[in-house]
């Protein structure tokens, strides 16, 4: 019922960017994604559907071919099979829902220390 943020491990992804897992069941995941400046998340696509919530930072996201700034407060929708990725403008973080949960996300990798 509750996730708190200092009990999550860190898994780092791509370069400049690191993953909490933060609360999750079968249908649904929230995920803090942390950015350094000039990262990125690389581009793909998956069938769960992804509304993102900017917390912190500024970003430019591409979601099927159309690019845009976002930056605090602000949020993305990606659809189930449309292909995204984003580019970290100025450091900060995301917060990503999943629905259904990412099981992909659940593999045992090192944690890193943010």
């Amino acid at each position: 019922m509750f996730g708190f943020n200092k009990d999550a491990a860190v898994t780092p992804c791509e370069p400049g960017v690191y993953r909490r897992i933060l609360t999750y069941n079968k249908n649904l995941m929230m995920c803090e994604i942390t950015f350094e400046k000039g990262a990125k998340g690389n581009f793909h696509s998956h069938v769960h559907e992804q509304i993102t919530y900017v917390a912190e930072g500024s970003f430019a996201f591409t979601v099927a071919g159309e690019t845009r700034t976002v930056k605090k407060g602000d949020s993305v929708y990606m659809p189930s099979g449309a292909e995204h990725g984003v580019t970290c403008l100025e450091a900060g973080k995301l917060v990503d829902v999943f629905s259904p949960m990412r099981e992909d996300f659940l593999v045992k990798s090192p944690s890193a220390s943010v």
